[in-house]
């Protein structure tokens, strides 16, 4: 397949686009709801994410490495599986992709309306979008440059929280100890409100994928993208149960908590009113432009690469002579985006993103078992470790995690499918035919 897009990334640059996707202070905008869910065990949830979230990274490093191309789990799943249900796999990462942006540009409204109420929500929300969609255009080179500032901003208010609550702590404020109940309490633990929980803090693991999106702009992808992908995951999970630890023991009461406001709650009893102001400045940017720009960068080239095959209307996979970027793909992106943020409810659409990740992820994780350990028939010990034992443990954990979306989630998630059955059976002849670019490579 012809290679379009410019190669300008290094293992830096993927780093720290999954760092800024993924956003190492997510758990600000969800801790409250999570905490609740769980019982006051929200570390407990994120390290179960995270636990899930490795093995299909494991997946992610072993397709990259054959298939260095754009297009994340729809082009996995088309190469090594089937091409008709790598479109379906795309199908449903693209519920995942598509509907981010928009639950991103709600967080960040919201949080501009609680720091200048006198400005409407929808006025940020699109003021967002147009500097997002401008830079994404103007190069993938641009949009990891104009993060690096901002994850500085990100990792300075992290540490500040840790270490003014770590103080607060110690000193016998909160819990008054640094102990295990943050991570299990007797007769509390119950798989259905854990699987509820980790539905929800799934959207913070969302962006360490979004990285095999960057192959066809990274220098030695098969190298590379495996490694950033893996590193992502690892270093900013584990920020992730490092903080919610921290902050659960500053309020671990969670039937207190405001599930709305409780991080930066936390944050204010540590730190006093500026440190929940700064907390609630810099989470505005993180949510609105970093997080947000590599977000909209990820969707666009999924559907650049799905348009690519055929299976979207060409102008889509047309790239900017000059800039070298999918820019009607980008502006498809942005455009839907606005739509679905001035018109649907956040809660509703935070869980339909991550049923549509997970569902993709099921996907991926059977593929790798398929095209190796079927397929190829690699059945050494390090093999049967790597490409039979960590995919269906994958699967196993996802499918638990996908059992706890709620059936409103569910019925909408599945009715998504459906059409992209529908979809999928018009464009390949009820699936008797396989479109000349969708033709599976020799790998």
């Amino acid at each position: 397949m012809k290679q379009e897009l410019k190669r300008v990334l290094s293992f830096k640059d993927l780093l720290i686009y999954g760092m800024l996707f993924m956003v190492v202070i997510a758990p600000m905008s969800v801790f409250g709801y999570v905490s609740k869910e769980s019982h006051g065990m929200a570390p407990l949830v994120y390290l179960i994410g995270m636990i899930a979230m490795f093995f299909t990274a494991l997946s992610y490093v072993q397709m990259s490495k054959h298939i260095p191309q754009a297009g994340s789990v729809y082009t996995y799943v088309k190469e090594g599986l089937n091409p008709h249900v790598g479109f379906l796999a795309g199908w449903l990462i693209i519920l995942d992709y598509l509907l981010l942006p928009s639950v991103l540009y709600l967080m960040t409204s919201n949080f501009c309306v609680a720091l200048i109420p006198s400005i409407p929500g929808w006025l940020w929300i699109i003021a967002f979008a147009t500097l997002n969609t401008v830079t994404n255009i103007l190069g993938i080179e641009y949009t990891v440059r104009s993060g690096k500032l901002m994850l500085a901003f990100e990792l300075t208010v992290l540490l500040l929280i840790l270490i003014c609550g770590i103080m607060y702590i110690s000193a016998g404020g909160g819990s008054g100890s640094f102990n295990l109940h943050p991570f299990y309490q007797p007769g509390q633990i119950n798989l259905q409100f854990t699987a509820s929980a980790c539905s929800i803090a799934a959207l913070g693991f969302l962006g360490f994928d979004a990285i095999s999106t960057l192959a066809e702009e990274t220098i030695e992808p098969e190298k590379t993208v495996g490694r950033a992908t893996l590193s992502a995951l690892l270093l900013v999970g584990g920020l992730f149960v490092l903080q919610t630890y921290i902050v659960t023991l500053i309020t671990p009461d969670y039937t207190l908590i405001n599930a709305e406001t409780a991080y930066f709650d936390a944050g204010a009893i540590v730190g006093g009113h500026w440190l929940k102001v700064l907390m609630l400045a810099v989470s505005i940017m993180a949510t609105g432009i970093a997080n947000t720009m590599t977000s909209q960068a990820a969707t666009a080239r999924i559907l650049f690469s799905i348009s690519r095959d055929g299976l979207l209307p060409e102008f889509i996979g047309r790239v900017h002579p000059r800039f070298k970027t999918p820019h009607w793909a980008t502006l498809m992106v942005a455009l839907l985006s606005l739509i679905c943020s001035l018109a649907t409810d956040l809660e509703i659409i935070i869980k339909l993103v991550n049923f549509g990740a997970v569902s993709a992820f099921i996907l991926l994780n059977f593929t790798v078992f398929y095209f190796f350990f079927i397929r190829k028939g690699y059945r050494k010990f390090r093999s049967i470790c790597i490409y039979l034992l960590a995919p269906w443990m994958g699967i196993i954990i996802l499918a638990y995690i996908w059992t706890g979306f709620d059936v409103t989630c569910k019925i909408v998630g599945l009715s998504w499918l459906v059409i992209g059955i529908i979809y999928g059976a018009v464009q390949s002849k009820f699936y008797r035919e396989v479109l000349q670019t969708m033709e599976k490579l020799e790998i």
